[in-house]
């Protein structure tokens, strides 16, 4: 009786400790990828999305937020990758910028993204946008655009995207959305609110089931030969026509005469040609060995 509860009581943590690995294994593998559904203050946050400026091409009908700063790496990506196959899907990419706030005495931001931020709050310029993030951040100097350091009005719209941001990280906190960017929020199938924080590339391949968006843009060309073209009738398709062989040139010696010997066809078959003697050299003879002669002379 004791062994059996011995053996018992080891098989119980053995399953203790694979299932500890399998929901391990879950969560780290898969679970933390997958979008949360906002189950708090989701008319709150929908308001301040309806109320945010944001730039994008338009043409689509579901919208989809996209939340982040001008240097974040993973949102300049997620752009760039996800946002054609999104848009395929018929979705309405709304692309959100703020710049950073100062951090401990460090300036986050830069004079010309702080004067690009206000612009584009206040104009929402698609294109702007578009020049903007084909430039790289050391290069872009903001020409032609008023400084949002030196103009309250725009220095408010500064600060009114940075309150934004912080206002919907605090609501999205309650339904265990951690701070990352880009932020990514769209309505499923279902028309319940979604959200993502979505600086890990594993996290995308579930916003594109949700939205029925393709995993690739355009089609692989086939590799090999062509299949046959089969008519729609079901009748074998046409043999493909079959080309003569090239008449060649005839090699060296070929059609010369003959020497015969004399011989003609009246005194008979003529005579056959000589055949070449082989080229390969005989093998040498070994050499006599020297006869041995003793010292002893004979007189």
């Amino acid at each position: 009786m004791r062994r059996f509860f011995i053996w018992s009581a080891l098989a119980a943590l053995i399953g203790l400790l694979l299932a500890g690995g399998g929901y391990w294994a879950y969560w780290t593998f898969y679970a933390r990828f997958q979008p949360v559904t906002v189950s708090r203050d989701a008319a709150e946050i929908q308001r301040l999305l309806d109320a945010a400026a944001w730039v994008g091409s338009g043409g689509g009908a579901e919208p989809v937020w996209l939340i982040g700063y001008r240097d974040s790496a993973p949102l300049q990506r997620y752009e760039v990758e996800e946002g054609p196959k999104l848009r395929a899907a018929g979705a309405d990419l709304r692309i959100i910028v703020f710049a950073r706030p100062d951090q401990d005495g460090a300036k986050m931001s830069t004079a010309a993204e702080r004067a690009t931020v206000a612009e584009l709050w206040i104009t929402r310029d698609w294109e702007l946008y578009q020049r903007w993030t084909a430039t790289p951040g050391r290069n872009w100097t903001a020409a032609g655009l008023p400084s949002a350091d030196g103009d309250l009005t725009r220095a408010s719209v500064v600060a009114a995207g940075r309150e934004f941001a912080r206002r919907l990280s605090g609501h999205l906190r309650k339904s265990g959305v951690r701070r990352a960017y880009p932020l990514i929020l769209w309505r499923d199938r279902e028309g319940y609110l979604k959200a993502c924080a979505c600086d890990d590339a594993r996290s995308w391949a579930f916003i594109r089931d949700d939205l029925g968006a393709p995993d690739q843009i355009g089609s692989v060309e086939p590799s090999g030969p062509p299949p046959l073209n089969y008519p729609l009738d079901g009748t074998a398709p046409e043999a493909p026509p079959v080309l003569a062989y090239p008449a060649l040139p005839p090699l060296p010696g070929e059609g010369d005469p003959v020497d015969t010997g004399g011989a003609t066809s009246e005194t008979g078959p003529p005579a056959a040609a000589p055949r070449p003697r082989p080229t390969t050299p005989a093998t040498p003879r070994a050499a006599p060995a020297p006869q041995r002669q003793d010292d002893t002379t004979f007189y």
